[in-house]
């Protein structure tokens, strides 16, 4: 399986902005669920499909938390960068 993984601390006062140059399935997930990914488990996550760049997502609770970016089985590559807007800077 091929995704993009970042792995960082945040909480629901956070945003986190990935921005795409094209459409990819965007994954928040909190480590368990990570890990249910990757070994091709049932999991759960927030997001879904990106059709337009930036996305935002806000965690619903403080933690540890991993960004998954793939093409769900398609061909092809991606290219993300993703950052953590913390607090007041989420609100802009």
């Amino acid at each position: 399986m091929n995704f993009l993984h970042q792995e960082f601390e945040a909480g629901p006062d956070d945003l986190i902005e990935v921005t795409l140059d094209g459409q990819a399935n965007v994954m928040l997930l909190d480590s368990p669920n990570f890990e249910s990914y990757r070994n091709g488990l049932s999991f759960k996550y927030y997001g879904g499909l990106a059709k337009v760049s930036p996305m935002r997502l806000a965690p619903p609770h403080e933690g540890r938390w991993h960004l998954a970016v793939d093409l769900g089985g398609h061909g092809g590559t991606i290219r993300a960068s993703m950052r953590v807007l913390r607090g007041a800077d989420a609100l802009r």
